[in-house]
């Protein structure tokens, strides 16, 4: 039976507090900028706190790949910076015991989170993320909420702009009323006014009725079927006393159903990605040696140069010349342009044919780009929190520095320095100019020897962050500059005396 110490139990106790307050900062931070960038779709549409709970449920599960790497990584820099702040990695290592050996419990820990971080990615992740973007979708498509502003126009409605001047809040009646219809385009705009009128909805809250007083309304006729001799725009002015105005607005929130994004790459788990990815790769290896096939047999040895063809012209006796130049220029004039009509259309038949087969490869590779790039995040998502760990905690034994000042600078600067190369990584992969393993690993092919390094000067007990150590090395380096004028000075004072 293992047994646990009391060093490692310690050492996790302060990692783990550490952990949870930077996971729940970190997941608040992406979440208000997950939020901030979706504000259009949630602001002025009128939903209810239980669309709004639910939406922030999904995106907090959305943004945890993110939180999660540099939760560890700051956790970790505050942990060690702390314990050497106050000595006690000195007393640790003083026992005898070796970083490595002080680690030991949090990389246990580490890497059990990082098996679960694997699970998260595969089979938490693909059902929050479908739900999260089918709630976007069928947020974007809900009509904004009825709210008419005074003394500016409403333009929530498609194709309809209404203005009021004044509301009546206890007699529900709206003052000085104008509406501006383009339903019919802005040619056959039709504009109402009114003195007075009210608005309510329909009992299946699908159209908007808007009961009108003492107005007019003007009506353009240009749609309607004219005599083309006349010059004249007809219209029509009506005068009423009374009017209503069905107008369609849909104020019910219809949630899309899920199945619209189970083709989609960010509904799938491991399983599914691999096989749609084999699947969807047959079908273009097929589509591909078609393509090929049909060049080389219609294009080149089956068009042209054909046998049947070649022995045609030996049967006629046709004697071909080596510089189809000439061959152009025997022709007669209007022979020339004929020749060259028929060989621009056989150019532009060749450019279709050239744009359709690459459409025709195109659409599936993209599409099987992104399946691919999906199965390695799943796998680069536990790969980072290990070696973010592997930065963090021995950075955090160098600077020996704890608390929420100097760690924080330096986790969010390596947390940017990740996501900068992660996403251009993932941009590359994305349009095939890497391969997509390639793209995707390349955050981590870079930090893990930077981790590497680190722990190695963690545990040789580098003073790499040491301001004395810096200062001590431009010292030397001022000395030897010195040295270097000062023999090149007395240099050339000899050869100056020697002339």
């Amino acid at each position: 039976m293992v047994k646990i110490k009391k060093i490692d139990i310690y050492i996790l106790k302060q990692f783990l507090g550490y952990f949870f307050m930077t996971f729940f900062i970190c997941i608040l931070i992406l979440l208000m900028q997950f939020t901030w960038k979706h504000l259009t779709e949630l602001i002025g549409k009128g939903v209810g706190w239980d669309v709004l709970g639910e939406f922030f449920v999904y995106a907090t599960f959305t943004v945890v790949p993110m939180a999660l790497p540099l939760a560890i990584l700051l956790a970790a820099l505050m942990t060690f910076g702390n314990l050497g702040e106050h000595f006690e990695l000195t007393a640790m290592k003083s026992a005898g015991i070796s970083l490595f050996r002080i680690m030991r419990g949090l990389i246990v820990f580490i890497s059990f989170v990082c098996i679960g971080a694997f699970f998260f990615s595969n089979n938490v992740l693909p059902i929050s993320q479908t739900k999260l973007w089918t709630l976007i979708f069928s947020l974007k498509q809900k009509s904004p909420e009825f709210d008419i502003p005074e003394g500016e126009f409403y333009t929530g409605i498609n194709g309809v702009n209404l203005y009021v001047r004044h509301k009546d809040t206890a007699k529900k009646l709206l003052k000085d009323l104008m509406i501006y219809d383009y339903t019919n385009g802005f040619e056959n705009a039709t504009v109402t006014v009114a003195d007075s009128g009210r608005v309510q909805f329909t009992a299946d809250k699908k159209f908007l009725k808007l009961s009108l007083y003492n107005g007019e309304s003007f009506e353009n006729l240009k749609q309607q079927a004219f005599s083309s001799s006349s010059n004249s725009i007809p219209y029509r002015r009506e005068t009423f006393q009374s009017k209503e105005l069905m107008i369609d607005f849909n104020s019910d929130f219809n949630r899309y159903d899920e199945s619209i994004l189970k083709d989609q790459h960010v509904s799938k788990n491991i399983v599914q990605l691999t096989a749609t990815i084999d699947s969807v790769s047959k079908i273009i290896k097929a589509r591909g040696n078609e393509q090929a096939h049909d060049i080389v047999d219609n294009q080149y040895f089956g068009g042209r140069n054909n046998v049947g063809d070649i022995a045609a012209l030996e049967t006629k006796k046709i004697k071909l010349e080596k510089d189809p130049d000439s061959l152009f220029l025997k022709l007669s004039q209007p022979k020339m342009e004929e020749a060259m009509m028929l060989a621009r259309q056989k150019v532009q038949e060749m450019k279709d044919k050239i744009d359709y087969n690459k459409v025709m490869l195109d659409e599936p590779s993209y599409y099987v780009r992104r399946h691919q790039i999906e199965w390695h995040r799943k796998f680069t998502l536990s790969f980072a929190c290990l070696i973010f760990f592997f930065i963090g905690a021995p950075l955090g034994a160098i600077i020996r520095k704890g608390g929420l000042g100097l760690p924080v600078v330096i986790s969010v600067l390596m947390f940017i320095v990740y996501y900068i190369i992660d996403n251009t990584g993932y941009k590359m992969a994305r349009e095939g100019i890497w391969i997509a393993y390639q793209g995707m690993w390349l955050s981590s092919a870079i930090l893990l020897p930077v981790g590497l390094f680190l722990t190695y000067k963690a545990v040789t007990d580098a003073t790499l962050f040491r301001s004395e150590q810096y200062v001590k090395i431009f010292d030397q380096f001022k000395n030897f500059i010195s040295k270097l004028r000062g023999n090149f000075y007395s240099y050339d004072t000899s050869n100056h005396k020697s002339e």
